[in-house]
Order: structure tokens, then C-alpha cells, then sequence
């Protein structure tokens, strides 16, 4: 056995702790579905102007990611998309769902739709904020 540090990691070397560790928890863990989940807003030309993506797993829907082009920021379409994804996740039997964010992007916005703080994780990645969020649904 031997040990290796490597700064420039590939993806392969990624993929394959991450299908590994998958593993593992996957043979601990109470079983639990996951459903990718993804809801978006498309221009004419089928391009992604706004979008949610995540998965409901178990009881939660994990929020991946928000995103929201600068162009149709505050007019809504954040809060429709977190709408329409609670809603299918509360129909898909979820009762909680999590989401994280950086002090410049979303706090606010996610306070505003209920959502309450649980850990925020400070200097990160050197002098910025990183907040978990999660709301009962």
C-alpha cells in the first residue's frame, strides 16, 4: 500500500472515492429513494434561462442548485421555481427539504420563503459565509 498526495485530481480519481463511499453508505444507511428532480425556465431556443435542479431522497428534497440569469432576476422566477419544486417534492411524500448558499448569492431569499438557518460555516473559503438552510414542508 502506498500513499499518494495529489493536488491536480482527475475526475476519474473522483469518481471513483465517489462510487465508493456510495457504496459504503448505501450498505449502512436506512434505504431510501432518489429521484433527481429538476425544474426549469427555457428561452425560445430551448437555452436554460433559469432553473432548480436536486433530488428527493427519502423524506427530503436536497437542493443542488438555484440559478437565475441576470437578466430575469427580481421578477419572481426564483421563488416560482422553489415553489414548483416544494410542491412536487411535498407530493412525492418529502416533509423537509435543505439547501445551501453563499453570503452572496441567496440568504435572504431563502429566509424569505421560510427556510431557517442551521449552521452557517464562516471564513469560506478564506474571508466569505456559507449558510444550511432547511424548512419543514
Amino acid at each position: 500500500m502506498q500513499l499518494k498526495i495529489i493536488e491536480n485530481v482527475n475526475e476519474r480519481d473522483v469518481e471513483e472515492i465517489h462510487r465508493k463511499l456510495k457504496e459504503y453508505n448505501r450498505s449502512k444507511r436506512e434505504a431510501a429513494k432518489s429521484i433527481p428532480i429538476g425544474v426549469f425556465y427555457e428561452g425560445e431556443n430551448g437555452e436554460k434561462e433559469a432553473g432548480l435542479t436536486g433530488e428527493l431522497f427519502g423524506n427530503w428534497l436536497c437542493i443542488e442548485y438555484l440559478w437565475v440569469s441576470e437578466e430575469l432576476r427580481g421578477q419572481g422566477i426564483g421563488s416560482k421555481l422553489l415553489e414548483a419544486a416544494e410542491g412536487k417534492a411535498i407530493l412525492r411524500g418529502a416533509k423537509y427539504v435543505f439547501v445551501n448558499t453563499f453570503d452572496f448569492q441567496a440568504p435572504g431569499f431563502y429566509e424569505k420563503h421560510g427556510y431557517e438557518q442551521v449552521f452557517k460555516l464562516s471564513d469560506y473559503p478564506c474571508t466569505g459565509e456559507r449558510y444550511y438552510y432547511q424548512k419543514k414542508l
